[in-house]
Protein backbone atom coordinates (compact mmCIF):
# COMPACT_ATOMS: atom_id res chain seq x y z
CA UNK A 1 0.00 0.00 0.00
CA UNK A 2 1.51 3.42 -0.98
CA UNK A 3 1.81 5.73 2.19
CA UNK A 4 -0.82 8.02 0.74
CA UNK A 5 -2.90 5.00 0.34
CA UNK A 6 -2.40 4.64 4.11
CA UNK A 7 -3.42 8.09 5.49
CA UNK A 8 -6.40 8.41 3.07
CA UNK A 9 -7.62 4.96 4.94
CA UNK A 10 -7.23 6.91 8.19
CA UNK A 11 -8.83 9.49 7.38
CA UNK A 12 -11.98 8.07 5.55
CA UNK A 13 -11.95 5.39 8.94
CA UNK A 14 -12.92 8.27 10.87
CA UNK A 15 -16.56 9.85 10.43
CA UNK A 16 -15.73 12.69 12.91
CA UNK A 17 -12.57 14.06 10.40
CA UNK A 18 -14.74 13.15 7.37
CA UNK A 19 -17.41 15.29 8.80
CA UNK A 20 -15.05 18.11 9.29
CA UNK A 21 -13.49 18.23 5.95
CA UNK A 22 -16.75 18.65 4.46
CA UNK A 23 -17.79 21.71 6.37
CA UNK A 24 -14.58 23.43 5.65
CA UNK A 25 -14.76 22.50 2.19
CA UNK A 26 -18.19 23.81 1.98
CA UNK A 27 -16.89 27.56 2.88
CA UNK A 28 -14.77 27.14 -0.17
CA UNK A 29 -11.95 29.13 0.75
CA UNK A 30 -8.56 29.41 -1.31
CA UNK A 31 -6.17 26.73 -0.97
CA UNK A 32 -8.13 25.64 2.22
CA UNK A 33 -7.00 22.76 4.33
CA UNK A 34 -7.62 20.63 7.70
CA UNK A 35 -3.56 20.05 9.04
CA UNK A 36 -1.30 19.49 12.40
CA UNK A 37 -2.46 18.15 14.91
CA UNK A 38 -5.79 16.69 14.43
CA UNK A 39 -4.10 14.92 11.35
CA UNK A 40 -1.77 13.77 13.87
CA UNK A 41 -3.47 13.09 16.80
CA UNK A 42 -5.62 10.73 14.46
CA UNK A 43 -2.81 8.57 13.05
CA UNK A 44 -0.54 8.22 16.38
CA UNK A 45 -3.81 8.07 18.55
CA UNK A 46 -4.73 4.81 16.33
CA UNK A 47 -1.24 3.78 15.51
CA UNK A 48 0.48 4.14 19.22
CA UNK A 49 -2.32 5.15 21.24
CA UNK A 50 -5.41 3.96 22.97
CA UNK A 51 -7.06 4.67 19.71
CA UNK A 52 -8.52 8.12 18.75
CA UNK A 53 -10.91 10.37 20.48
CA UNK A 54 -11.95 13.35 19.23
CA UNK A 55 -11.75 14.60 22.84
CA UNK A 56 -8.36 14.81 22.92
CA UNK A 57 -8.05 17.33 19.70
CA UNK A 58 -6.92 20.47 21.48
CA UNK A 59 -8.06 22.51 18.22
CA UNK A 60 -8.87 21.72 14.80
CA UNK A 61 -6.43 24.09 12.37
CA UNK A 62 -7.87 25.39 9.45
CA UNK A 63 -5.68 26.99 7.29
CA UNK A 64 -5.46 29.07 3.51
CA UNK A 65 -4.21 31.34 1.83
CA UNK A 66 -5.76 34.81 0.88
CA UNK A 67 -3.68 37.75 0.18
CA UNK A 68 -7.08 39.72 -0.74
CA UNK A 69 -8.03 40.23 2.78
CA UNK A 70 -5.38 40.49 5.69
CA UNK A 71 -7.07 41.25 8.43
CA UNK A 72 -7.90 39.35 11.75
CA UNK A 73 -11.48 39.71 11.40
CA UNK A 74 -11.59 37.75 8.46
CA UNK A 75 -10.07 34.96 10.24
CA UNK A 76 -12.59 35.38 13.08
CA UNK A 77 -15.34 35.58 10.79
CA UNK A 78 -14.37 31.90 9.78
CA UNK A 79 -14.09 30.29 13.19
CA UNK A 80 -17.32 32.10 13.76
CA UNK A 81 -18.85 30.31 10.48
CA UNK A 82 -16.98 27.29 11.36
CA UNK A 83 -18.42 26.88 14.90
CA UNK A 84 -22.04 27.89 13.61
CA UNK A 85 -22.02 24.74 11.65
CA UNK A 86 -19.88 22.82 14.44
CA UNK A 87 -19.78 23.86 17.90
CA UNK A 88 -18.14 21.16 19.98
CA UNK A 89 -14.77 21.89 17.90
CA UNK A 90 -12.47 24.46 18.71
CA UNK A 91 -11.32 25.69 15.60
CA UNK A 92 -8.15 27.64 14.52
CA UNK A 93 -8.14 29.98 11.21
CA UNK A 94 -5.15 30.90 10.00
CA UNK A 95 -4.68 32.67 7.37
CA UNK A 96 -1.18 31.65 5.85
CA UNK A 97 -0.85 35.08 3.84
CA UNK A 98 -0.93 37.13 6.83
CA UNK A 99 1.61 35.13 9.05
CA UNK A 100 4.36 37.38 8.92
CA UNK A 101 2.00 40.42 9.76
CA UNK A 102 1.74 38.69 13.29
CA UNK A 103 4.81 35.57 13.73
CA UNK A 104 7.21 38.44 16.05
CA UNK A 105 4.83 39.71 18.28
CA UNK A 106 3.77 35.67 19.18
CA UNK A 107 7.28 34.06 18.42
CA UNK A 108 9.72 36.54 18.47
CA UNK A 109 11.84 36.38 15.13
CA UNK A 110 10.95 37.99 11.68
CA UNK A 111 9.35 35.19 9.39
CA UNK A 112 9.26 35.95 5.85
CA UNK A 113 5.41 36.16 3.49
CA UNK A 114 4.89 32.88 2.94
CA UNK A 115 3.71 32.23 -0.95
CA UNK A 116 1.12 29.45 -0.35
CA UNK A 117 -0.63 27.26 2.15
CA UNK A 118 1.48 24.84 1.51
CA UNK A 119 4.19 26.82 2.44
CA UNK A 120 2.90 27.26 5.67
CA UNK A 121 2.71 23.90 6.17
CA UNK A 122 6.34 23.59 5.27
CA UNK A 123 7.51 25.22 8.23
CA UNK A 124 5.32 23.58 11.07
CA UNK A 125 7.37 22.73 13.96
CA UNK A 126 7.76 18.63 13.04
CA UNK A 127 7.78 16.50 10.26
CA UNK A 128 5.31 14.75 11.20
CA UNK A 129 2.83 18.09 11.94
CA UNK A 130 3.69 19.59 8.53
CA UNK A 131 0.84 17.65 6.64
CA UNK A 132 -2.80 18.61 5.89
CA UNK A 133 -5.65 16.41 4.28
CA UNK A 134 -8.91 18.28 2.44
CA UNK A 135 -11.48 17.10 0.58
CA UNK A 136 -11.90 17.57 -3.07
CA UNK A 137 -15.59 17.68 -4.65
CA UNK A 138 -15.22 14.93 -6.27
CA UNK A 139 -15.11 13.28 -2.68
CA UNK A 140 -11.39 12.18 -2.83
CA UNK A 141 -8.61 12.89 -0.36
CA UNK A 142 -6.01 15.25 -1.26
CA UNK A 143 -3.01 15.21 1.00
CA UNK A 144 -0.10 17.88 1.03
CA UNK A 145 2.64 16.22 3.15
CA UNK A 146 5.90 18.61 1.92
CA UNK A 147 8.57 16.31 3.59
CA UNK A 148 6.92 13.13 2.74
CA UNK A 149 4.34 11.00 5.35
CA UNK A 150 7.19 8.50 6.64
CA UNK A 151 7.39 10.27 10.51
CA UNK A 152 3.74 10.18 10.46
CA UNK A 153 2.96 7.21 9.84
CA UNK A 154 5.67 5.18 11.46
CA UNK A 155 5.51 7.44 14.55
CA UNK A 156 8.85 9.65 14.33
CA UNK A 157 8.65 12.86 16.22
CA UNK A 158 11.34 14.64 14.67
CA UNK A 159 11.68 19.07 14.64
CA UNK A 160 11.29 20.53 10.79
CA UNK A 161 14.45 21.40 9.93
CA UNK A 162 13.09 23.27 7.58
CA UNK A 163 12.33 26.09 9.71
CA UNK A 164 14.37 29.08 9.87
CA UNK A 165 16.44 27.83 12.84
CA UNK A 166 16.98 31.61 13.89
CA UNK A 167 13.05 31.30 14.66
CA UNK A 168 13.06 27.99 16.49
CA UNK A 169 15.70 27.54 19.10
CA UNK A 170 16.88 24.17 20.41
CA UNK A 171 15.13 25.08 23.96
CA UNK A 172 11.51 26.01 22.36
CA UNK A 173 12.07 22.55 20.29
CA UNK A 174 12.09 21.12 24.10
CA UNK A 175 10.03 23.36 25.44
CA UNK A 176 7.65 22.01 23.47
CA UNK A 177 8.63 18.31 23.89
CA UNK A 178 8.08 19.08 27.67
CA UNK A 179 4.75 20.57 26.70
CA UNK A 180 3.19 17.98 24.55
CA UNK A 181 4.71 14.81 26.09
CA UNK A 182 4.38 12.58 23.24
CA UNK A 183 6.21 9.52 25.23
CA UNK A 184 3.51 9.11 27.76
CA UNK A 185 0.99 9.47 24.97
CA UNK A 186 2.12 7.78 21.91
CA UNK A 187 3.94 4.70 23.72
CA UNK A 188 6.25 3.36 20.65
CA UNK A 189 6.85 6.75 19.64
CA UNK A 190 10.39 7.68 18.63
CA UNK A 191 11.17 11.01 19.72
CA UNK A 192 14.21 12.61 18.65
CA UNK A 193 15.29 15.15 21.15
CA UNK A 194 16.91 18.69 20.28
Amino acid sequence: MERGDELTELVHGSDWLMNLLGIVAALELPDCWIGAGSVRDLVWDIRFGGGFDPANIEDVDVVFFDPADLSAEHEHEIERRLHEREPSVDWDAKNQARVHLWYEAKFGGVANPLTSTIDGISTWPEVATAIAVRLLPNGAIEIAAPYGLDDLLDGVWRRNLHRDSNLVTDADYQARIDRKQPRERWPGLVVQEA
